[in-house]
């Protein structure tokens, strides 16, 4: 057996890649393990927003909407093609929160944090803006503040992405079979499903980062005895044509005091979400149920000109978010989104995550890596909040100017594909792109804009193995896709000439 590992991630979401990303860098050895793709689960399925959390204001978790707005400041700089500033609507609905409630909570969540890039707050005439344009006439009041759209799969590909270049190794379709305390360190059981292999691992120290199957892993993976403070809820979302003109979001008000958004997605989309549903079966896929489906729809219809109906949805998605069970909460919308950290060192330590946003995975990284710290001899000092994610070094952090060079550079482009690209990879598209001076040097397409050199990138780059890794993780191609073209794509990445074993540029 080789030499241990520093560190062993368990759970390649977007806290498992944080975490192994800035543990690489800070000079320890690290094997991140996933049984499924990256992002599969919980970080896939988000509503794919960098945000402070408006509404987290009401339950007074000032600390986490202020950590999350620094954050969101940071991510702006650090990941440009992947974040960006998005413009949000919230109509004010008599007989829901008074007027006076949404200024104050707006004006704290414009100066909870000295940071401040994006603009402030401002109350809306929507009988009079654009804005109002797709709402019902008797929403006449409203406000407008700032937040940011994350593309939240490629996010935690990006953390892996650089985790690997730095040392770490990244397995997928790997899982943690059983593992054991044994003689100072872990004794670690893996099965490659890819490879259909078992083999032994030493790590000195374990983080359990496996979202939904955190407690699961804790308990029958691990053996540690506690009671795993998870809670398990289910959300949901819906995607349908586009709803409205304009670049800006809305956030709707709710009779049941929950808040609903409907976001511009993917150019000719609307995407709508989430539910917040108490899931008492044990962690898995889950999928939209009918009840969900109609809320949705409600939701819209209450504030909306246009009417929506479960036949209009063209797509759905849910995950299971991992919240820390604190007995408090009565219901799952009051469940706390902050994270907890438990470490257990009765023995070689294990750290355990629980709960979190996407916003904040970057603190919550450093945060593990602290707790950990007496238990890594050497470790550097904390560096992740001043490097940007691969592609992300752009001059500037500024993203326009960047694609109007590339639209200069690669004129066979089209345009709506020279932003998709860009947005995808960043800086990075050059290693894509290569020699490539027309778009038939891309090869063969799998629907929509889709070449067979981005296909070959995502493999021998980005762990990508599956149509479903390429069409709704790596992008949202899916979208745009027709089933011979999936079958076109399965059928070439079951081709033995691409190299499925590359996993650095």
């Amino acid at each position: 057996m080789s030499d241990p590992f520093d560190l062993l991630v368990i759970g390649g979401g977007i806290n498992g890649a944080g975490i192994a990303r800035d543990a690489a860098g800070r000079g320890l050895r690290v094997l991140l393990c996933e049984r499924g793709d990256l992002a599969e689960h919980t970080s896939s399925a988000s509503t794919k927003l960098i945000h402070g959390g408006l509404r987290y204001l009401e339950q007074y978790e000032f600390r986490l909407v202020r950590e999350a707005l620094a954050e969101r400041e940071r991510l702006m700089r650090l990941a440009p093609h992947i974040v960006w500033p998005l413009r949000f609507v919230l109509p004010y609905d008599a007989g829901l929160r008074p007027a006076w409630m949404l200024r104050l909570g707006l004006f704290l969540y414009d100066h909870l944090t000295r940071l401040k890039t994006l603009p402030g707050s401002t109350s809306l005439r929507l009988d009079r803006d654009a804005a109002g344009a797709p709402l019902q006439k008797r929403l006449t009041r409203g406000f407008a503040y700032s937040d940011c759209w994350v593309e939240d799969s490629r996010l935690v590909v990006l953390n892996a992405l650089d985790a690997a270049e730095r040392g770490a190794q990244i397995r997928t379709r790997t899982t943690v079979e059983s593992a054991r305390r044994d003689e100072g360190a872990w004794t670690v059981t893996l099965y490659d499903s890819d490879k259909r292999r078992r083999e032994s691992v030493r790590a000195r120290v374990v983080v359990n980062a496996a979202g939904p199957w955190v407690g699961e892993t804790l308990l029958r993976t691990l053996s540690v005895e506690a009671r795993p403070k998870v809670r398990l809820v289910k959300g949901s979302h819906i995607v349908v044509r586009r709803l409205y003109e304009g670049d800006q979001a809305y956030i709707l008000q709710q009779p049941d005091r929950r808040i609903v958004f409907a976001i511009p997605y993917e150019r000719d989309f609307t995407l709508i979400g989430t539910t917040d549903v108490a899931h008492e079966g044990g962690p898995g896929p889950v999928v939209i149920s009918a009840q969900e489906t109609r809320y949705l729809c409600a939701c819209i219809n209450r504030s909306f000109e246009r009417q929506i109906g479960p036949d209009d949805v063209v797509w759905s998605f849910s995950g299971l978010r991992p919240l820390y069970d604190d007995d408090a909460a009565a219901n799952a919308s009051a469940v706390t989104r902050d994270y907890v950290l438990e470490l257990d060192t009765d023995g070689p330590p294990v750290l355990s995550v629980f709960g979190g946003k996407i916003t904040t995975y970057r603190r919550l990284a450093e945060h593990a890596l602290d707790r950990l710290g007496p238990h890594l001899p050497g470790l550097k000092p904390a560096w992740t909040g001043t490097a940007p994610l691969p592609g992300g070094d752009m001059d500037g952090a500024d993203f326009e100017r960047f694609l109007a060079r590339l639209v200069a550079e690669r004129p066979f482009l089209p345009a709506a594909t020279a932003r998709r690209l860009a947005r995808a990879y960043g800086t990075r598209l050059e290693h894509l792109l290569g020699d490539a001076r027309a778009l038939s040097d891309l090869g063969e397409t799998f629907g929509g804009d889709l070449s067979a050199r981005e296909v070959d990138y995502l493999v021998r780059h980005e762990w990508a193995r599956t149509p479903d890794d390429i069409l709704w993780r790596r992008s949202k191609l899916g979208l745009r896709s027709g089933r011979a073209d999936v079958a076109r794509l399965g059928r070439a990445l079951a081709n033995p000439s691409a190299d499925p074993g590359a996993q650095r540029p």
